[in-house]
């Protein structure tokens, strides 16, 4: 069965409402879950994503509600911290790792982290027995492809065009695809621009979608009640699990 992973803001609106989300979601098929650490500078979201964690920051977020919210959730719900490099480098990276390891946080995305500097943290990752998710984009050329995956984790996270998530783009992603399986088992997931619409299309030859966008438009939208952002979230989470897997 194909995987769905769901990228949502963490604490925005607030802590609990962002726990009942991530029960839910599991509830409705979703197999991992991207708490996303809010940021000002958020460079690989789109606007729908970078306005929700501005939001989330003018509301005061604290990395103490990330904890709290990853306590509360990951001993059922498996998931990953997904943030910008700055928090992580402030924090420190070993801290944040001890703090996974206590609430059972399987590890993290940083997309602005580069492999090369993502090695000098790898000895701290097997200290404390977390993944940092490996990406590819479609411009990897294939010895750059070998050297990404050959020792990726959990799941790779295929970036489905370059750019931005949430705009939509298409590319031909065959070629890499093909690379990527070539140099390694580890299952691979399609990422940016994956909603209701493109999901059964996207994830054709891959092994599950990482939806981030189509959720926390939802989010934003202000003619809904919290319960009612819960339901369509969900519901939509439901409806996206089962076109992949058709």
């Amino acid at each position: 069965m194909k995987k769905l992973v769901a990228y949502i803001t963490t604490s925005f609106p607030n802590n609990e409402f962002t726990i009942d989300l991530a029960y839910s979601l599991k509830d409705s098929g979703v197999d991992t879950l991207e708490l996303g650490v809010p940021f000002s500078d958020p460079v690989a979201d789109g606007p729908v994503i970078e306005k929700a964690n501005l939001l989330a920051l003018k509301q005061g977020f604290k990395l103490e509600d990330l904890f709290y919210v990853s306590q509360k959730i990951a001993k059922d719900v498996d998931t990953l911290w997904m943030g910008y490099m700055n928090p992580f480098y402030h924090y420190g990276m070993e801290e944040f790792l001890k703090k996974a390891e206590e609430f059972g946080v399987s590890g993290t995305i940083i997309p602005d982290l580069p492999f090369e500097m993502a090695q000098k943290y790898e000895p701290l990752f097997k200290k404390y027995n977390k993944t940092n998710i490996t990406f590819v984009a479609p411009t990897s050329p294939k010895d750059r492809i070998k050297m990404l995956v050959e020792n990726s984790q959990k799941f790779i996270y295929m970036v489905a065009y370059a750019g931005i998530t949430g705009s939509g783009k298409s590319e031909d992603l065959s070629s890499i695809i093909s690379s990527v399986k070539e140099f390694t088992n580890t299952p691979l997931y399609i990422g940016f621009g994956v909603d209701e619409k493109t999901c059964q299309e996207k994830s054709k030859n891959v092994d599950g979608v990482i939806v981030g966008s189509a959720f926390v438009k939802h989010l934003l939208d202000d003619s809904l009640n919290n319960n009612e952002k819960i339901k369509k979230i969900s519901s939509l989470a439901k409806e996206i699990k089962d076109k992949i897997n058709s």
